[in-house]
């Protein structure tokens, strides 16, 4: 029997971004109509893609930029309508407030026809020099579900998530396709050549890891580009850019610059994750009977 195979052209928007919100949505729209263009059927975009990134610095000021996000107000409208106009299934980022002081790190999918087919608030909150989010972000509380579209269901992410081996089980799991990530991560500058060319394989060497044990493709976007520290305590960071996709073996299927911008149509077979499972079936050997110390802290 011939299995039939389900490709999805799937566009990986690497981008660099500045302080004006307007023009950074103008970008994303205009990489999601080139993108629907050249065939995609499916587009991310990385993590909070309409502004810098912000959690280099606390500063409640700062807690403005979040929106309310219970409908299709001034952040969501424009990618609701980009998904219907262009007939793609999009994977947005935005800074949701939920109530004065309680906001997330929330993905939405929008549909085909502009719907929202499904959100997911950022579980794994960090909180390292540079990378604040903790002062912004209240942890996920929609657990780690995947969304439901019309190209299939979608394992979404976000960028801290990526390091955790557990969220992508989970995913899996739950009838998971794919593993996507937008993602905001970089160097900082007092790092050595060496330990940014460590931290950058570590990243990208974790997340290969994610699909060969789920037998998974993994759809990985961060941003690029060099964004100043506002408060002037660090040099910044260098956003490493190196978008990739990975097949269900680990399989690259397309690396992005680690310095660039750039938009890449990578066609993803959503059926060979069958044909890999049945030939390492990690699921069918997982001893779920001898996992409970997972859930302790720590196993002392």
């Amino acid at each position: 029997m011939t299995m039939t195979h389900r490709i999805i052209p799937v566009a990986l928007c690497q981008q660099q971004y500045g302080a004006d919100i307007d023009a950074n949505r103008a970008r994303n729209l205009a990489a999601i109509a080139d993108a629907a263009a050249r065939g995609a059927k499916l587009v991310v975009l990385s993590e909070l893609h309409d502004s810098l990134y912000f959690c280099q610095t606390e500063n409640v000021d700062t807690h403005d930029l979040a929106r309310d996000l219970s409908h299709k107000g001034d952040a969501c409208r424009p990618y609701a309508e980009a998904a219907a106009r262009h007939g793609v299934v999009i994977v947005c980022s935005f800074f949701e407030r939920r109530a004065a002081g309680l906001s997330h790190n929330t993905a939405i999918v929008y549909d085909t026809d502009g719907s929202e087919a499904g959100r997911y608030r950022k579980m794994h909150i960090p909180d390292d020099p540079a990378y604040y989010e903790k002062f912004y972000f209240t942890p996920g509380d929609l657990g780690f579900r995947p969304i439901e579209t019309s190209l299939g269901r979608l394992g979404v992410l976000v960028c801290w998530d990526q390091w955790f081996p557990e969220a992508a089980r989970i995913m899996a799991l739950g009838g998971a396709e794919i593993l996507i990530y937008p993602t905001a991560i970089g160097w900082e500058s007092t790092d050595t050549a060496d330990e940014q060319q460590r931290q950058r394989e570590a990243w990208i060497s974790v997340q290969r890891g994610h699909a060969v044990a789920n037998g998974l493709p993994v759809v990985t976007v961060n941003r690029v580009g060099y964004e100043p520290d506002p408060s002037g305590a660090t040099g910044g960071i260098q956003f490493w850019g190196s978008s990739f996709a990975a097949g269900p073996q680990g399989e690259f299927l397309y690396r992005a610059s680690d310095d660039a911008p750039g938009i890449e149509i990578v066609n993803i077979d959503m059926t060979r994750s069958e044909q890999v499972r049945r030939w390492w079936p990690f699921l069918r050997d997982r001893r779920i009977d001898a996992y409970g110390p997972l859930l302790h802290r720590f196993n002392d």
